[in-house]
């Protein structure tokens, strides 16, 4: 198996997580790298070349994960994978579904700014999605991540649109001082579910004193 060799940089692995980002007990997988340049960044080493914590291969990884096999199989949990931005890392993490045990769940966070080819390719593995929409406005989203939003929503929409989509996705709606408010995550969560989200994570950014003044 060539392909399982495809190796790929991350920020971290964190264990143990208990009804953070999925059912049961998850371990969290973060990737490195992010097409997105948020003001408030969460994690800002993933941006960072010289942040990367280790590079490690398909097989590598499954050794690391298998230590938590017995907390995956007694919860129901498994694998999250975040970062940065798991679906740059697409070939990698359906590599890795394909040789992981069945009864892991896979879990993906993620802000779909991404090809669909990338969340395509993963799509027949994910059992829970947790998609970062920022905000749906336009500019509101570009000013915060200085991207444009288009391919989020044309993302979103797709996946919508496959049976068993609503229960699968859960949409984190976050407060971004000095770049939305309330109305603003209303109209954007009232969008939403036009395209048939039916569960949010609605939240506010909790932003230290200096990175305010730096806005």
């Amino acid at each position: 198996m060539a392909n399982q060799e495809l190796s790929a940089p991350f920020i971290g692995i964190v264990r143990h997580r208990l009804a953070t980002d999925g059912k049961g007990v998850t371990t969290l997988v973060a990737f490195h790298s992010c097409p997105l340049r948020c003001h408030y960044c969460l994690n800002p080493q993933c941006l960072d070349p010289e942040k990367v914590w280790r590079t490690i291969t398909i097989s590598d990884l499954l050794d690391e994960l298998l230590l938590d096999n017995l907390y995956f199989l007694a919860t129901g949990g498994g694998v999250t994978f975040g970062g940065g931005e798991p679906l740059l890392r697409s070939e990698f993490i359906d590599e890795f579904c394909r040789i992981k045990p069945a009864e892991w769940k896979v879990n993906l966070e993620t802000s779909l700014n991404v090809d669909r080819k990338h969340l395509e390719r993963v799509m027949p593995h994910i059992d829970q999605y947790f998609i970062d929409i920022k905000d749906t406005n336009p500019t509101i989203y570009k000013e915060y991540t200085t991207r444009d939003n288009t391919q989020v929503l044309d993302n979103l929409r797709w996946l919508m649109s496959h049976e068993g989509m609503a229960e699968k996705v859960i949409v984190r709606l976050p407060h971004i001082p000095d770049y939305n408010t309330q109305t603003d995550i209303d109209h954007s969560r009232a969008l939403l579910e036009k395209m048939g989200v039916k569960n949010f994570d609605e939240f506010e950014y909790i932003v230290k004193k200096e990175e305010l003044n730096e806005t």
